[in-house]
């Protein structure tokens, strides 16, 4: 077991190994979208990536989260397979947001003779999310339609 210390570091190495393998600048936060971002996750179960929608106002929200499912088919048949979308995804602070997202089970970032997998995951479908959004994302920064 690391101490709070040692995983901090531990975790500061993996991102910062993450950055080197796969050198560019993801979008993340740059959608133009308040409250709309692309993210990484990682613990010792699981790596993960999510398109979080987080808009204060429930009806914004909602309307989002219904513009991404409304394209769910071509999301899944042209970029990225095994989503999950929760419409209603409630985080460990109370607070309700739309969470879409895919995982790769049983890897862990303490464990480094998984980062190579998790990385190239990370890659393979964050660069798909990516490629999906800037196609679409006129479409789904319209909500007033």
């Amino acid at each position: 077991m690391y101490s709070k210390e040692e995983t901090q570091k531990l975790k500061r190495e993996f991102w910062v190994t993450f950055a080197e393998k796969y050198p560019r600048k993801w979008l993340l936060y740059d959608t133009k979208i308040k409250d709309f971002s692309f993210k990484f996750y990682v613990d010792n179960k699981k790596a993960q990536v999510l398109i979080d929608i987080e808009p204060r106002n429930n009806e914004k929200r909602i309307a989002y989260f219904e513009k991404l499912e409304a394209l769910k088919n071509i999301l899944e048949e042209e970029f990225i397979a095994d989503l999950i979308f929760e419409k209603d995804y409630v985080l460990e602070n109370g607070k309700t947001i739309s969470r879409i997202w895919v995982e790769k089970q049983s890897v862990g970032f303490s464990n480094r003779s998984h980062w190579d997998s998790i990385f190239d995951f990370y890659n393979e479908k964050m660069d798909a999310l990516e490629r999906f959004y800037l196609e679409y994302d006129e479409f789904i920064k319209d909500i007033e339609n």
